[in-house]
Formats: structure tokens, C-alpha cells, sequence
């Protein structure tokens, strides 16, 4: 049997859990967490609007634009080259600080060179905190306690959300653009410092190896994680571009639409992680690619406002089920191939990342149905792959 058809589910009553909310690490990781939410959530709110009309931005160039935001997340794998000479933590710390770099500047370069460059650099410090937070969270948190974990850090991250949109909702009649990204750059400025003056980690754990790591028996993780990013870019790319130009969304509309989806995930976040821990990756996994099916088709048919943001917030939703592909990997994984798996697993999960805003960009130009319907597909085969995970 191989281990991608081998049980995963590991032994013992899944409803006793520790009490690990006093753990440096788990203290350490929701601050970064919280601070990463607050820098792209602040960043995607105001986003769309100021490209369209601060920088004139076409759907074409917003493609191009999409796949540079996702070239860090393909160059994720270099992470682990990175920890030769930086412990991982602080590299987390590091990417919290460019995020808040990137953000800075984003509204000081209305055009569409500087909107890839700031973008850029946004994208590099969010991609590489989010490869280390997934790395450490599985490395310092067992299977029976990481789904929670990661359901508690989409829960900050979620009620972190609706502070940010609450801001901006009553600040962008008052304040530019540009003095909203510069305030959020400085409030992450203000967590990196904090962060450089912590030292979270323990010396009991497996060491983990500094070299890139493929091995055949993580196939199916790596064939997940490639459909999961390839069809979550759509949504990403595509979205909130489709309510702000073909629904006319204002920044008013998209930031309450923003603040109602947090608030329905900061109770639903936890819920997921530990109903992932009680019916196991397989059928969480298979729940979310099946809901997934019907929600992209429905965002291709429907025209209707209030329909296309329910379509929005139950995406949502569902995008936390993936948290089921890492906890997969860990129960079948080398404790020592953790972190450089997830870096090679953000990579994969990019591939298609790279190519596909930009292709759905041109795509969008003959129909903006077309890339919704290829999201349904993808959604397809994803609950065809998640079949193959075995449980007792």
C-alpha cells in the first residue's frame, strides 16, 4: 500500500486536546498571522478601486499584474536556502516586514510599473510568512492539535479583517490612497520590530533538512496543493475585479462585503479546524471541491449583486477546508521534510499561479465567464484527486 492510499488518520480520541495557548510559538505565529491579515486584507480592500480609478487599469493589465503578485509565492522553494543562514522564525519576521514594505509604498506609485513593483514586494514578504507560519505550525503542533491551530490563526486573521475594513470603510472619504497604505505599512513595521526581540523556539523538535525535498509518496500532497492554487488564483484574480467592474462595487460596497465574510469566518474558522481533526481530510476536503463545482458555475450565471457577494463570503468559507491538505501531509510526512516541503509545496501550489491571471485576463476579454468555468473544472478534479486519501 502506498502512502497515498495508506490510512492517515492518526489513533486517539480526537476530543481531547491540550491546553497550548500558552506555548511561545502559538503566541508568536497569531501575532505574525495578525499582522499578515491586516497587510493583505488592508492591501486587497483598497486594491482593485485604486487600480481602476487612481491608475487607469485595464483587465488585461490586471492579469499581468495578478501573475507578478504570485511570482514569490513560484520562488517560495528558495526559503529553504534562505534558513542556511537564517533561523526560520526570523525569516518569518523578516517577510512581515517587507509585506509592511510593500504596502507602504503601494499607493505613492499610481501606475501600472509601480503597482508591479510595489506589488512585488508585497507579495515576497506575505508568500514567504505564510510558507514559514505553515512549516512552523505543523513542526511545533501535532495532527491531533494543528488543524485547530490553523483554525484559530484563519479566526485572528479573519476578526483582524474586519478591524481593517472598519478602518478603511470610515477613512477612505478622508484620507488618499496613498495614507492608507502608508499607515498600514507602518503598523507592520511596528510587528516586525516586536518580532526581531522573540525567541519562540524549543531545541526538542527533528531537525529539519536544509535541501529541497521531492519524494514520490508526497504525489498526491503535491498534485492538491498544484489544483488548489491553480484554481484559487481565479478566485483571487478574478472576483473582486468581477464585483468592482462588471457589478460596479464601490470601496464602501467591497469593504462591508469584506467586513460581513470576516465576521462570518472569524466563528466558522475554528469550527473547520476541528471538524477536520473529527471526519478527517477526505471528506472535508471532498465537501469543499464539490461546494466549489457550483459555486464557480454559479459566479459565471448569476447577475445579481447581492447573489454574487453570498457567492463570495460561502468561497470563503469553504477555502478554509484547505487547511486539510497540509494536515494530510503531516500525518504521513518525515517530521524532518516539513519545512522543506511546504516551501517546494507553495512553489507547486504557484505554478499554475504565474500563468493563469494572465491568461484568464485575455480570456476575460472575450468572456469574463470563461475563467469561472475553468475554476468549476478545477474544482472538478480536485474532488476526483481527494478520493485517493484513505482513512480507517
Amino acid at each position: 500500500m502506498t502512502s497515498a492510499t495508506r490510512p492517515i488518520r492518526p489513533s486517539g480520541p480526537a476530543t481531547i486536546m491540550p491546553n497550548f495557548s500558552g506555548d511561545p510559538m502559538y503566541r508568536f505565529l497569531i501575532v505574525l498571522t495578525v499582522a499578515a491579515a491586516l497587510g493583505l486584507q488592508g492591501w486587497r480592500t483598497l486594491f482593485n478601486n485604486f487600480a481602476v480609478d487612481i491608475a487607469g487599469v485595464e483587465g488585461w493589465q490586471m492579469g499581468i499584474i495578478q501573475s507578478v503578485r504570485e511570482v514569490p509565492g513560484f520562488l517560495a522553494l528558495l526559503a529553504v536556502y534562505v534558513m542556511m543562514v537564517m533561523h526560520e522564525h526570523r525569516l518569518s519576521v523578516l517577510s512581515i516586514l517587507v509585506l509592511g514594505l510593500g504596502t507602504g509604498l503601494t499607493g505613492m506609485f499610481p501606475t501600472f510599473t509601480g503597482i508591479m513593483v510595489t506589488t512585488m514586494i508585497m507579495s515576497f514578504g506575505f508568500h514567504y510568512y505564510e510558507t514559514t507560519n505553515q512549516s512552523l505550525t505543523l513542526q511545533y503542533f501535532d495532527p491531533l492539535i494543528a488543524p485547530v491551530v490553523f483554525g484559530r490563526q484563519r479566526s485572528y486573521g479573519a476578526a483582524t479583517n474586519i478591524a481593517v475594513g472598519l478602518m478603511i470603510f470610515f477613512a477612505a472619504p478622508r484620507f488618499s490612497y496613498a495614507t492608507i497604505f502608508l499607515a498600514l505599512g507602518i503598523l507592520l513595521a511596528a510587528v516586525g520590530i516586536w518580532g526581531l526581540r522573540q525567541d519562540p523556539c524549543r531545541l526538542d523538535l527533528p531537525h529539519q533538512h536544509k535541501k529541497m525535498i521531492f519524494r514520490w509518496r508526497y504525489r498526491l500532497f503535491y498534485l492538491l496543493t498544484f489544483l488548489a492554487g491553480a484554481r484559487r488564483q481565479i478566485f483571487i484574480a478574478f472576483s473582486i475585479f468581477l464585483l468592482v467592474q462588471h457589478f460596479g462595487f464601490t470601496v464602501r460596497e467591497i469593504t462591508l462585503l469584506f467586513v460581513v465574510n470576516n465576521a462570518i469566518n472569524y466563528f466558522v474558522s475554528p469550527l473547520v479546524g476541528r471538524a477536520i481533526v473529527r471526519f478527517g481530510e477526505r471528506r472535508m476536503l471532498s465537501l469543499e471541491y464539490a461546494s466549489l463545482v457550483l459555486i464557480f458555475t454559479a459566479y459565471a450565471l448569476v447577475d445579481s449583486k447581492a447573489l454574487v457577494a453570498i457567492l463570495y463570503v460561502l468561497d470563503h468559507i469553504f477555502f478554509n477546508f484547505s487547511i486539510a491538505i497540509r494536515t494530510f501531509f503531516q500525518k504521513m510526512a518525515d517530521p524532518r521534510d516539513i519545512a522543506p516541503s511546504m516551501a517546494v509545496g507553495f512553489t507547486i501550489n504557484h505554478i499554475a499561479a504565474v500563468v493563469l491571471p494572465a491568461v484568464g485576463g485575455a480570456l476575460w476579454m472575450v468572456d469574463y465567464r470563461i475563467p469561472f468555468i475553468a475554476g468549476a473544472i478545477l474544482a472538478a478534479v480536485s474532488l476526483t484527486a481527494a478520493q485517493f486519501i484513505r482513512m480507517r
